[in-house]
């Protein structure tokens, strides 16, 4: 009787698996080979001819192998979506809104830009430079969650800047629905200091975000990813 074991593992080297998981399928292999081919001795078959029909149920080992690696590292879809973009950008999005709170608490203070000569219709920047200090690294790490965990370029961008993507709603839609539909809001606020809050809040984070996070990004993904969703 051939050694189903020794058999198994010739036949499977070089598969592209750890080697835990490589030993389990050779175990479970082997055994059904040797189940196999003791059910077929026991019916009266000659060991040669049991050994033949055994191996005949396995023609092609390059196929198996594909077919295993394939199965084995398959994961269910929303599974790899979650790590690939939501786990990231929700992350990015949690630091970056508790570093903003604890500094609007613990200071500094921001920077504020207005005219003086006209306080009431010039458009106002405030500018937080120490959280924006912060979101390079906060980039950085989404981007090397999204990166490590297989996702697509689209993906790991959308991650990156997923912290600003609140406040870009905010000015693209709930300030000029305000200003259409609010009297007392349109005769306050200017179109330009839409402008000014969507530079100091959305186009500078976003700026900033993406300083660290796309070096890390190009960095890692040299090292091949694991695997491609988009969002």
């Amino acid at each position: 009787m051939p050694d189903w074991q020794e058999l198994v593992r010739q036949q499977l080297a070089g598969i592209q698996l750890s080697e835990d998981e490589t030993a389990q399928v050779a175990d479970e292999l082997a055994s059904h080979l040797e189940e196999t081919y003791q059910a077929l001795v026991r019916d009266g078959h000659p060991e040669h001819e049991g050994v033949r029909r055994v191996l005949q149920q396995v023609n092609d080992w390059k196929h198996l192998k594909s077919a295993i690696e394939i199965a084995r590292k398959k994961e269910p879809p929303m599974n790899k979506r979650v790590a690939q973009f939501w786990f990231p950008a929700f992350l990015t999005l949690l630091l970056a809104m508790v570093f903003l709170m604890a500094i609007e608490e613990l200071g500094p203070k921001p920077w504020i830009s207005s005219a003086a000569s006209h306080p009431r219709m010039t458009p106002v920047a405030i500018v937080y430079f120490a959280w924006v200090i912060t979101l390079p690294l906060i980039g950085a790490l989404g981007a090397y969650l999204a990166t490590r965990a297989g996702a697509a370029p689209r993906a790991v961008f959308s991650s990156i800047i997923f912290p600003v993507l609140p406040y870009f709603g905010f000015f693209v839609i709930g300030l000029p629905i305000a200003v259409i539909l609010d009297d007392h809001v349109a005769h306050n606020i200017m179109l330009p200091a839409l402008f000014v809050g969507f530079g100091a809040w959305v186009v500078l984070p976003a700026v900033a975000l993406l300083a660290g996070g796309l070096p890390v990004h190009y960095l890692f993904s040299r090292r091949g990813p694991r695997g491609v969703v988009t969002t």
